[in-house]
């Protein structure tokens, strides 16, 4: 047990809170426990951010509109489906900002439910004409400490990503990274695109949006004030400020010894210790700019029915290697971060788990479940962990509770310029949402 150099277990639980104080200076890179907290989210200046896309108060304000309005929903395949969908419509607050389905469902999406777990295909559209990705929705909370963005790390001109203007392809959407943003920026404005979203002149002219983008964007010339890049800006802005600074890890960093359980303590103490989760999963985020193929079965393997393109399916699967196209980047992904999982039932990259635990004992056992990846391209991080049962238990709980923020809501608005429903906007969620 990791547990066995230390004292007996009643005289363990009195001193757990200082034993994981001590131990997390130790593995932390400046010694101290703040090398963990996350930022509030009105604190603009203690949050990463873009030099070329600063902080403020009325940009953030002016993006958090914009990532929950659907009447950015300008391009949809069928003219019927106009405005009805948002960045929220597969980024939802409620599922920790990840989609509550193995595929989000942008344009071609009917229906919601609670938290996303009842949107379904519009039987307008066709398989081939939904607005869905050959990979599991990525979550949005704690961007601001990712300077690449999505599995593969494709947007993001700095970074890991400085020599790969050869794949910034003119065509494809990494064009955008020639603006030279960071990732959070460059996927942004890209999603736009991507997502057939895009400016509602007369809706930024007539509503309050007009004073927002006249405040922020005030030195771009007016004829350029409405554009992509400035929409895709503000909703960066807002992304960046999306914390899950009030989880009980949070609060217990912060000084409370009561935020946590005994047991999430230790699945503390496992976490930086003999399960050596850290390795990875480290900072205020719990994540890293790294990428590890871990063998995890791909989003066109599901058992569950998903949309699938087998074009970008077989881009997808080769994970980083997809973007760089070097042998080397092979079913590499990158690492993601572990706040709020418990919103969405499905983890991995081909959210082919569900649940925590699941996860924590596959990495536990280490046997790969995608024969495709071959033993050598695996990490080396990827061995047996050796723990018990009532271990996987407590890091489980650790993973599960203590890094749950349980007010995810307070990053929606009240309600929108247009007036339309959020986080989508069809006939059908308007009525389970009331917005008729």
């Amino acid at each position: 047990m990791i547990y066995g150099f230390m004292p007996a277990p009643q005289q363990f639980d009195q001193s757990l809170d200082e034993l994981l104080r001590t131990h997390l200076k130790e593995v932390s890179p400046d010694g101290s426990l703040d090398f963990y907290v996350l930022p509030d989210e009105d604190d603009l200046t203690s949050i990463p951010q873009d030099f070329l896309n600063q902080l403020t108060a009325e940009k953030v304000l002016l993006g958090k509109l914009l990532f929950h309005e659907s009447a950015l929903g300008t391009q949809p395949i069928h003219s019927e489906n106009i405005y009805t969908y948002s960045c929220a419509s597969c980024h939802s607050a409620a599922a920790g900002f990840m989609a509550a389905l193995p595929q989000g469902i942008g344009d071609g999406g009917i229906g919601y439910g609670e938290k996303g777990e009842s949107r379904h295909r519009d039987r307008l559209y066709l398989a081939r004409d939904i607005d869905v990705q050959p990979i599991r929705t990525p979550s949005v909370l704690n961007v601001a400490y990712q300077e690449l963005m999505t599995w593969d790390g494709k947007f993001g001109a700095n970074g890991l990503n400085e020599d790969t203007e050869s794949r910034w392809k003119a065509k494809k959407p990494t064009k955008v990274n020639h603006l030279g943003y960071d990732g959070v920026e460059a996927q942004a404005i890209a999603g736009l695109e991507v997502h057939r979203s895009g400016v509602n002149q007369d809706l930024f002219s007539s509503t309050e949006y007009k004073g927002l983008f006249d405040h922020v964007f005030g030195r771009v010339p007016i004829y350029d004030r409405f554009s992509n890049e400035n929409i895709g800006l503000a909703i960066a802005a807002y992304e960046r400020t999306v914390l899950s600074n009030r989880a009980p890890f949070q609060m217990w960093l912060k000084g409370d010894a009561t935020a946590m359980t005994d047991t999430e303590k230790k699945g503390a103490y496992l976490f930086f210790g003999k399960a050596g989760c850290n390795s990875c999963h480290n900072g205020p985020a719990l994540n890293s700019m790294e990428f590890h193929a871990l063998g995890m079965k791909d989003l066109d393997d599901h058992p569950l029915a998903v949309i699938k393109d087998e074009r970008k399916a077989a881009e997808s699967n080769l994970g980083r290697a997809g973007f760089t196209n070097r042998p080397g980047d092979r079913y590499k992904f990158k690492v993601p971060q572990l706040y709020n999982l418990e919103d969405s039932p499905f983890y991995g990259h081909g959210a082919s788990f569900t649940s925590v635990e699941e996860v924590i004992r596959y990495k536990n056992a280490a046997v790969r479940e995608n024969k495709s990846v071959p033993a050598h391209r695996l990490a080396d991080e990827f061995v047996p962990l050796g723990m018990t049962d009532d271990e996987i238990q407590e890091l489980t709980e650790f993973v599960r509770f203590a890094l749950y923020d349980p007010d995810l809501d307070r990053y929606e608005p009240e309600i929108l310029p247009s007036g339309d429903c959020f986080p989508a906007n069809d006939r059908v969620t308007r009525m389970e949402m009331g917005c008729d």
